[in-house]
């Protein structure tokens, strides 16, 4: 069992079952207890500033397939759709976001973000014209803010997670989240994305779509 733990990087060795960083963010009850900014922090805003009144949060926690369970469950409830009855012919449903887009924004998050010299979640604010999110670290490796989402380049600052997600079927295929986030805002009717990167994080924004009336 122990051997089988090892070989996925989730305890430091077959006769040392100490669980490695990984090990706690994939399999861990609490790995919040260690690593206290491994969470996702929610806000719901009824506005568009940060000081607007909020309408609902949530700080979710648990390990990193409970985190990411958690929080489609949650854009998929704010993320209202409206079946529309004059834009067409036949009657068709919009929604304000590619719940695609969403999910592999929050993928990429999850995935590139770093776990040292900080306690800083993920954080996802959802104003009333935009959704952004906030994932802790700047660029790493060859990306550079100027290539930054471009076709064919990317690294990880974290291969072992990049594992774990793809062997619980979050990610099917590596380098294409934020080039399939684009098609999808784009074939939804949204805006372009928006990437504000610094060396302490990498914000990005997804504007909301026009709801036809």
């Amino acid at each position: 069992y122990h051997a089988r733990l090892a070989s996925c990087k989730m305890v430091v060795a077959p006769d040392d079952p100490t669980p490695t960083v990984v090990g706690m963010l994939a399999l861990g009850k609490s790995p919040q207890d260690f690593l206290p900014g491994a969470y996702i922090q929610f806000l719901r805003i009824d506005g568009t500033a940060l000081t607007d009144q909020p309408v609902d949060e949530e700080t979710i926690g648990g390990s990193m397939v409970n985190q990411l369970n958690r929080i489609q469950q949650i854009l998929r409830v704010h993320n209202q759709r409206k079946f529309s009855i004059t834009s067409s012919p036949t009657h068709h449903i919009e929604s304000p976001y590619p719940i695609a887009a969403l999910q592999q924004i929050v993928y990429n998050a999850i995935l590139h973000r770093t776990y040292e010299n900080t306690h800083a979640p993920v954080r996802l604010y959802w104003f009333s014209n935009r959704i952004e999110i906030h994932s802790p670290g700047g660029v790493y490796g060859n990306v550079t803010p100027d290539t930054f989402g471009a076709p064919g380049v990317t690294d990880y600052r974290n291969p072992n997670i990049a594992d774990v997600l793809k062997t619980f079927g979050f990610v099917q295929r590596f380098g294409r989240g934020i080039a399939i986030a684009r098609d999808e805002m784009k074939r939804n009717g949204n805006p372009e994305l928006d990437f504000d990167i610094n060396e302490n994080a990498i914000v990005c924004t997804l504007p909301t779509r026009k709801m036809v009336t």
